[in-house]
């Protein structure tokens, strides 16, 4: 069985999507890697997410209808590959920080050859990137819950553990 998902199924609280999404695969063209590390930015008053600045041209994806990427540059060399969640007007994302063996979020979309191209582009078979559901069930003990990476500057943001990782076997 294989689901595309589709924005109903993004259009949910990041923090159930972010959890939901371990064992789910990242297909990107012709590569299917299940997804092993995510972390939510749960909306405008989350200290550590882009949109607590307010709206601006790279956060307007985020205010924009579930089910679309959200790609942006860090340290001028890695673009960090996200999901929108909730409905349009309310700013909220799951960064996808690791699938298959690629274990951290720029390794992952350099490997896939993600960039900015794919930016507010909807996760379907058409952009050439989108998320599927193939049966995989993952369940609450072989999950990993721990504070983001990368984002002490957020205050008591910083230490909620909004961060997912699949235990390896």
């Amino acid at each position: 069985m294989k689901e595309i998902l589709g924005k109903e199924w993004f259009n949910r609280d990041a923090e159930k999507v972010a959890q939901e999404l371990l064992g789910k695969y990242l297909i990107c063209g012709n590569i299917a890697l299940p997804i092993t590390e995510t972390e939510a930015y749960v909306g405008p008053q989350d200290l550590a997410s882009h949109a607590s600045k307010g709206r601006t041209k790279r956060t307007e994806v985020m205010f924009g209808p579930p089910g679309h990427w959200y790609i942006y540059l860090i340290y001028g060399m890695y673009n960090m590959l996200n999901i929108v969640t909730r409905e349009k007007d309310y700013p909220a994302a799951v960064l996808i920080r690791g699938a298959g063996d690629y274990d951290g979020p720029g390794k992952l979309t350099k490997a896939l050859g993600i960039d900015r191209k794919f930016n507010t582009q909807e996760a379907t078979s058409e952009s050439g990137l989108w998320v599927e559901d193939r049966g995989m069930r993952v369940e609450n003990k072989d999950i990993e819950r721990t504070s983001r990476i990368g984002v002490g500057y957020a205050k008591e943001w910083s230490t909620k553990p909004f961060r997912y990782v699949l235990k390896k076997d």
